[in-house]
């Protein structure tokens, strides 16, 4: 039986309205344009605590990182607030073993604004809590990171979410205290949604190269908008590939695969994991539903430079498109 939440119903519409009114503030002038690039930024720093931390990393253990970075991640990750590590991680790979049952946290077939944000609206279902109680996490708990962010998560999420975003603009940019609100619940609503497109668009529309017996599919717009992660047929294929798709940042657009390279050039990552070529072909001959031309842009340059300015179009819409509006009607 469905349980709704109301509490939790209440304080999203209330998001989504700050929301709003700080998109809102961006477009008459209200908030200054340098706040917006800051917050813009916030999010995407944010959203690589996510992807690159509690997902690739600590989910799925598709590389290993040294201490500076676990660190780094999990500051970021906290910012992003969508639980802490140990319980994002638990929830992913609970996710996957059970991917479109009634022991998926966000499963699919219970409708696109289930898996998109109404999960978190309602009870778990029971098949949640007991196959959750299941999943190993004892590598994720050995990890005194993960331990010391999971014990003191309230006061962290209140530094990280909170003070430091919302203050820098306030002492360094002359920005007031209710814009500097608004645009942090702005950025955060933005990354949520970006997120989540993952869990329904990802699992509903596309191609499935790959494997066409699972549900996940490949769709550029959950990549361009989850920097990322919208090689999602790829991924439940091949969940411990560090880079989350078949081929690297430099080939097609992946900010998320490109933030792990650059810290395994200096050091700090390492024992990147990913399939060779042959067994990536062999399971699309055996298993895939589409031809790779059908499921991706050839890589023709001019295809992987139009990848990219489509990329970056689509995530930066919150500022190209707050100046637009600002131009036209004022």
């Amino acid at each position: 039986k469905l349980q709704i939440v109301w509490p939790n119903v209440i304080i999203m519409i209330a998001l989504h309205i700050a929301t709003i009114v700080g998109y809102w503030q961006m477009v008459n002038g209200s908030a200054k344009r340098l706040s917006g690039v800051f917050f813009f930024l916030v999010a995407i720093m944010s959203s690589f605590g996510i992807l690159a931390g509690a997902h690739r990393l600590w989910s799925h253990r598709a590389y290993r990182a040294k201490w500076p970075l676990r660190a780094l991640l999990a500051a970021l990750q906290t910012m992003a607030l969508q639980n802490s590590i140990y319980e994002w991680s638990r929830d992913h790979r609970v996710h996957h073993r059970y991917s479109e049952t009634d022991a998926d946290p966000h499963n699919a077939k219970r409708g696109f604004f289930f898996a998109h944000m109404g999960w978190l609206l309602c009870r778990k279902h029971p098949d949640v809590q007991q196959k959750g109680k299941l999943v190993d996490m004892s590598d994720l708990w050995s990890d005194p990171i993960v331990r010391f962010q999971k014990q003191y998560y309230i006061p962290l999420v209140a530094i990280f979410w909170f003070v430091i975003p919302v203050s820098l603009p306030i002492y360094y940019l002359g920005e007031t205290w209710q814009n500097s609100i608004l645009l942090n619940c702005f950025r955060y609503v933005l990354s949520l949604q970006n997120t989540w497109l993952v869990n329904s668009l990802a699992h509903m529309k596309g191609y499935q190269p790959y494997d066409r017996h699972i549900s996940p599919r490949e769709n550029h717009t959950v990549t361009y908008l989850s920097l990322g992660e919208g090689y999602h047929n790829y991924h439940h294929t091949f969940p411990w590939d560090y880079s989350a798709s078949e081929l690297g940042w430099k080939d097609n657009f992946n900010p998320a695969t490109a933030f792990i390279d650059f810290f395994a050039w200096i050091g700090w990552a390492y024992d990147r994991k990913t399939p060779s070529p042959t067994v990536v072909n062999m399971r699309m001959a055996r298993t895939g539903g589409y031809s790779r031309l059908q499921c991706r842009l050839s890589l023709s340059s001019l295809s992987i430079l139009l990848d990219f300015i489509l990329g970056l179009l689509w995530i930066t819409w919150p500022l190209w498109t707050a100046n637009l509006l600002n131009y036209i009607l004022y």
